[in-house]
């Protein structure tokens, strides 16, 4: 919609992780240091961690677009909620293994072949597992047996890891350390600082033709990243409305003010508002309750007198002062919950009356064996 007011040849700021624009910050690069590292070695795991948006997928992408495919071969598995029975026929799937119908023994032989010709035929295979978190212990070990694979002295897989901070913590419980002693590489990739926003804001832009239009002062960008603490999503969120608030008020820059308008305005989007516990009901008579058994004199007391309110609600300056304390507010269907509550009210102590009738009769009742009660 912005895209042709500024001058941009495509939309700077979208979710969608697309490797094109790729920003090496020292953390990325340094995260994608690792992953070339773990390539070279050819064994073992190389483990990335990071929070929500942080740019692990970008990263993962932007790693398999640098691959060669005619020197490797590479699966990139994104999890769900998987466990041991589903992750090996995941794999399998992701290189393209028919594994239908097949028994684990069968399909471990399977891989194992595949993996072998592979190797065979001058190349690599690599698993790349994003949201790694979502495994389970045991779909976790799966994996690593997986890298137990071997042809003489050569891995015949080398599996990357790629999750939030959560698969770290799982990382540490006592079953992991097997898979600890498999990790050749691990890294943690954190936010972006101040200078590293400004420069991703404007990274971005160039990607799509920026020549200054729109204009970003410094207090901008210090909101921006205060807003999004350096997470590469949210900078994108808040920068993509800021680019649609400015398109819509036809101005060519970015400051404080507007990025403060932008951020009260997506704060009010998170907020859940109260909603109406009931929906609209037809205004409609409430029919008399029916009459009860009095319930025992000690709970009759219990219920409260209603007909205070009834008559407050007959009474017409009442019942206009309260239809002036709200604009939610409904006089009939206030009488009508009430006349339910009074119903469900007699109910419940008719029947409470009722037990503890019962009760003392069943304890007045001599024994059945004919003994004297004590």
């Amino acid at each position: 919609m912005y895209e042709a007011y500024f001058g941009l040849s495509g939309k700077p700021f979208q979710l969608n992780p697309d490797p094109s624009f790729f920003f090496g910050s020292r953390g990325h690069k340094r995260a994608m240091a690792y992953l070339e590292y773990g390539l070279h070695q050819n064994e073992g795991f190389i483990v990335i961690t990071g929070e929500i948006g942080a740019g692990k997928t970008l990263l993962v992408r932007s790693l398999l677009e640098k691959l060669d495919p005619s020197q490797i071969v590479a699966a990139n598995l994104v999890s769900t909620q998987i466990d041991a029975d589903d992750i090996l026929r995941l794999v399998a799937a992701s290189f393209g293994i028919p594994a239908r119908n097949l028994s684990k023994s069968d399909l471990l032989l399977a891989l194992e072949s595949f993996l072998v010709a592979t190797t065979a035929a001058g190349k690599r295979a690599l698993l790349i597992v994003d949201e790694a978190q979502n495994l389970t212990p045991r779909a976790v070990e799966e994996l690593r047996m997986l890298s137990n694979f071997q042809l003489e002295d050569h891995a015949l897989l080398q599996s990357f890891l790629v999750g939030q901070p959560e698969f770290r913590t799982m990382m540490q419980t006592p079953g992991m350390v097997q898979l600890r002693q498999r990790v050749i590489a691990s890294y943690h990739l954190g936010p972006l600082d101040q200078p590293e926003t400004k420069a991703y804001i404007e990274h971005r832009l160039r990607c799509v033709g920026w020549q200054g239009n729109p204009s970003f002062d410094d207090a901008a960008i210090e909101g921006i990243f205060a807003v999004s603490q350096g997470i590469p999503r949210r900078i994108n969120a808040v920068c993509d409305r800021l680019l649609l608030a400015a398109f819509l008020v036809e101005q060519n820059h970015v400051g404080a003010e507007l990025v403060e308008q932008i951020v009260a305005e997506m704060r009010e989007e998170q907020v859940t508002p109260a909603a109406d516990p009931l929906p609209p009901e037809p205004q409609v008579a409430v029919p008399a309750a029916a009459p009860l058994a009095a319930p025992a004199p000690v709970l009759a007391a219990a219920l409260p007198d209603l007909t205070v309110l009834h008559k407050l609600l007959a009474d017409p300056a009442a019942a206009a002062a309260l239809t002036g304390a709200g604009p939610a507010y409904d006089a009939t269907r206030f009488e009508e919950r009430l006349a339910l509550l009074e119903r469900t009210l007699s109910t419940t102590l008719n029947t409470l009356g009722q037990l503890l009738t019962a009760a003392q009769q069943q304890a007045a009742a001599p024994p059945e064996d004919g003994s004297t009660p004590k």
